[in-house]
């Protein structure tokens, strides 16, 4: 498979405080991994620094073969092929509408109104959002906002999803929803989750991370069939296994 994103000896700290120790790891174009491991573990922070959101301490992110840690790279073309979705859907909308919202990724990067509205019709039809175009985000339901914070990161037209949390604080109906859409888009696609049951049904790969360092990287059900790994890192096995 193709490699799309490769991380070397990345690094994070905050001061004296070491968030992130020596990550490597490489993602194949196509690839739905999954990024587990107890709270404080540095998923979060792992996923922040591949945004280019938080700036590596050290190390080297490769996206399509290029250095993205050179200054001289353009970061916000970057971060338009390798979209976030944030864990809280009210830090990524703020605008009077959907519509305002979804467009303003690709406002910012000043095309042509046409293919912005194109590309805002897409984004909204792709999570099945577009009858709430003219609505205030302020009004949605919790599984709504998720989508349509999706949908503003499906508007720049992202070769890479990186999502913090996607099923958090959603009913079952909004959770099935979201892994139906996930499932759908055919992205290359890394998410931070607690949500072990929505890991076995939509991840082939896992990787774990423990006090900020990837301690096990493999196939999902080797992952979960390891016991011993699993309570090491605070984790529990799905029900479903």
């Amino acid at each position: 498979m193709t490699e799309i994103l490769k991380l070397e000896h990345l690094e994070k700290s905050f001061g004296d405080h070491v968030v992130l120790r020596d990550i490597n790891l490489s993602v194949s174009k196509g690839e739905v991994i999954s990024v587990i491991g107890s709270s404080g573990s540095g998923k979060s922070t792992m996923l922040r620094c591949i945004n280019l959101l938080e700036e590596p301490t050290g190390g080297r992110i490769i996206f399509e073969g290029n250095d993205i840690s050179d200054k001289k790279n353009n970061v916000t073309s970057y971060r338009a092929r390798v979209g976030m979705v944030f864990q809280q859907a009210d830090d990524q909308l703020f605008m009077p509408t959907v519509e305002e919202d979804v467009a303003f990724g690709p406002s910012n990067m000043r095309l042509e109104p046409e293919e912005i509205r194109r590309r805002v019709t897409e984004a909204l039809d792709a999570v099945g959002a577009l009858h709430l175009r003219g609505a205030s985000p302020f009004r949605l339901s919790g599984g709504q906002k998720k989508r349509v914070a999706i949908a503003t990161v499906l508007s720049m037209e992202p070769s890479v999803l990186v999502m913090d949390e996607p099923t958090s604080n959603l009913d079952p109906r909004a959770r099935r929803q979201i892994i139906d859409l996930i499932r759908r888009f055919g992205h290359t696609t890394l998410i931070a989750t607690h949500d072990m049951e929505m890991v076995l049904d939509l991840c082939d790969r896992t990787i774990v991370m423990k006090q900020g360092r990837i301690v096990a990287d493999g196939s999902t059900r080797h992952v979960f069939g390891d016991l011993a790994l699993l309570e090491e890192c605070g984790l529990e096995q799905p029900c479903e296994l």
